[in-house]
């Protein structure tokens, strides 16, 4: 017997076209995928996946409408003879502040409500050799951030040495996390060094944008 024909993918939110968008047969919808500096918003029931190592990654959805969607950020980082430390503190907020805003603004204008925000939190592995406080920088942002904003962490999976893949369901507020073995790590390493590079190439200025 031939397999069901699989549906046409639900309407994407104006914005997002260029997310690319599968056919999860495991879970049995489309599911989006996210690189680094990335986010997706959805009011649709379908899924949100990335591969985390040092970024971080919150899913925020509406629990009552249950649109949502989730980021994918690192803060900014400089060498120096101490090994790497944050930028000036300006610009790595300015950084973190427009993935955080980005994603819940999208989210608010496409009818979600600030009251119904809920917020897990996932990532800042400690995966990058010679750059072991990056992920609890990440982390340490994202946690600031949200409690500065009045938003509730209701569930995280943070830290430790594990890279993790992440598949986020909005509608439902589901979220699959795997931690990843080790393996050096290889396409995590080499996707967020290319990511941390293209972030400190560009300049901190009111117009930024990151997505």
């Amino acid at each position: 017997m031939a397999p069901p024909p699989i549906p046409r993918p639900p309407l994407v939110l104006p914005g997002f076209e260029h997310v690319r968008r599968n056919w999860n047969h495991t879970y049995g919808t489309y599911a989006a995928r996210l690189l680094p500096g990335e986010y997706y918003v959805t009011s649709n029931d379908e899924g949100v996946y990335t591969t985390l190592g040092s970024c971080i990654s919150a899913c925020i959805r509406d629990r009552v409408s249950g649109i949502g969607g989730m980021n994918h950020f690192m803060l900014p980082a400089s060498a120096d003879a101490d090994g790497w430390k944050s930028t000036s503190l300006s610009a790595a907020t300015r950084y973190g502040n427009f993935a955080m805003e980005h994603l819940i603004n999208v989210i608010l204008k496409h009818g979600g409500q600030r009251q119904n925000l809920e917020v897990k939190l996932f990532g800042g592995g400690r995966i990058l050799a010679n750059m072991t406080d990056v992920g609890m920088r990440n982390i340490t942002f994202a946690r600031d951030y949200l409690a500065t904003e009045g938003l509730r962490v209701t569930a995280e999976d943070v830290g430790d040495i594990y890279p993790r893949m992440v598949v986020y369901f909005p509608a439902t507020g589901k979220v699959r996390v795997k931690r990843l073995r080790s393996l050096h790590n290889n396409v995590i390493v080499e996707e967020e060094t290319r990511y941390l590079s293209a972030i400190e190439s560009k300049p901190v200025g009111g117009d930024i944008e990151l997505f």
